[in-house]
């Protein structure tokens, strides 16, 4: 339940400013937030250049936040790795799925194809170095937005090829503090983890429109049924 909003320095009749509360179960849900079962947990899903993927997910929850990922290795029979379940833009905005690559990427690779159905959303796709990302850390994620069509049953799936080249560094925070890609290059030997998501940010730090993001708490579903590697000419 949403808490009201009251004038700057207000407090609530027990004295307490509002704020405090929330803080507090920021904190608790921080506390709670259970990342090693999250990857012991890790749903067995696609390959990538022939080695299969366990995909665990990552949500808002380890900053506090009360999003929280469905994620399953089938869609309605088909086989893939379904990314669903709701966002909560009340004290959070992401959830995403990770997967180790464990052999990182093929000598010679110049881009990805994913093979997807969507929601009419804009996803993110993720590769890094497997180190903590985020604010705090110390490499950063690189990103590029995965636009998508909502699909109906009778619709042929999307294809998509991303360039490696066109991915952006982040560290998860607004586009004016996002580094720029003199900053930091692109190595693609030094990637050991992909991952999807589903952000209030897109991948140059600008805001998620409500149009392709959502609004207060929502569902979403985002199916791959599968992501190859693409060579150089």
């Amino acid at each position: 339940r949403r808490r009201e909003h009251l004038p700057a320095g207000e407090k609530t009749p027990q004295g307490t400013d509002p704020a405090d509360g929330e803080d507090m179960g920021n904190a608790v849900r921080m506390m709670k937030y259970d990342r090693a079962s999250n990857v012991a947990n890790a749903v067995p899903a696609l390959s990538f250049h022939d080695a299969p993927l366990k995909w665990h997910r990552l949500d808002d929850g380890v900053m506090g936040g009360r999003s929280e990922t469905s994620h399953a290795s089938t869609m309605k029979g088909a086989s893939g790795i379904h990314f669903s379940g709701f966002i909560n833009t009340d004290g959070g905005g992401f959830t995403s799925i990770r997967t180790p690559l464990e052999n990182g990427l093929p000598s010679g690779i110049s881009g990805l194809q994913l093979k997807f159905r969507g929601d009419g959303r804009t996803y993110k796709v993720l590769l890094s170095d497997g180190t903590a990302s985020g604010p705090m850390g110390r490499t950063p994620s690189w990103q590029v937005d995965l636009p998508t069509k909502k699909l109906g049953p009778e619709d042929d799936a999307e294809v998509v090829a991303v360039k490696l080249s066109s991915l952006l560094p982040s560290f998860g925070g607004s586009s004016a503090s996002s580094p720029s890609k003199d900053q930091y290059q692109f190595d693609a030997a030094e990637i050991r983890e992909m991952g999807l998501m589903l952000s209030l940010r897109l991948s140059d730090g600008r805001p998620n429109p409500p149009e392709t993001y959502g609004e207060g708490i929502f569902d979403f579903s985002l199916f791959v049924e599968s992501i190859e590697p693409i060579f150089e000419d």
